[in-house]
């Protein structure tokens, strides 16, 4: 009888540890779940809900979008990128423009129209012409970028704001996507 029990007993500790075992594997793999989403959202991806119509038609307010942090890893920004930044004069938000503006350039709206460095712009993306308005010029400093939104008629962007330029350190990433209310991709 003394055997039978010490079989049974090893059989029950098998099962024991074979639970262990199991539960350790899955608070093993829930953690490197968390650790993979915390590496990609705060290294490789940036997600924004756009809270106005600065950027329509383009994206509507509302919109979710991803913005892709390693963009400019290896490239510069470019004149028409859409990208996501720390607002200048309050970097506690982010907001999502348009860059119209590269360093060394000259900004001017004249009569409603864009001109950089003298030259008018073509801009396909705006949702409605500009009201006949003059700003500027604009030069843009070393290092910084004058930002527009797409309804320009509506937009709280570079022209008004008491820091008028981003630096390039605080940009957070190139919008993407929007992935709500539909998948589109930006540009």
């Amino acid at each position: 009888m003394a055997i039978q029990e010490k079989e049974e007993a090893v059989t029950e500790q098998k099962k024991q540890n074979s639970v262990l075992k199991e539960v350790i594997s899955w608070i093993v793999l829930i953690i490197c779940a968390f650790l993979i989403a915390y590496v990609i959202t705060h290294f490789v991806i940036v997600k924004a809900v756009v809270p106005s119509g600065s950027m329509e038609n383009t994206i509507m307010t509302g919109d979710q979008i991803v913005g892709n942090r390693l963009a400019y890893l290896f490239s510069d920004p470019k004149r028409g990128d859409i990208i996501i930044f720390k607002f200048p004069d309050d970097e506690t938000q982010n907001y999502v423009k348009r860059i119209i503006g590269m360093p060394g350039d000259t900004v001017q709206i004249i009569d409603g129209v864009l001109y950089v460095n003298g030259e008018m712009q073509e801009e396909d993306y705006l949702k409605e012409p500009m009201w006949d308005y003059d700003f500027g010029p604009y030069t843009v400093p070393d290092g910084h970028y004058f930002m527009l939104g797409d309804n320009r008629n509506t937009s709280v962007d570079s022209r008004y704001w008491t820091n008028q330029f981003v630096a390039e350190d605080k940009i957070i990433g190139k919008a993407w996507f929007r992935y709500k209310p539909t998948i589109t991709m930006l540009k």
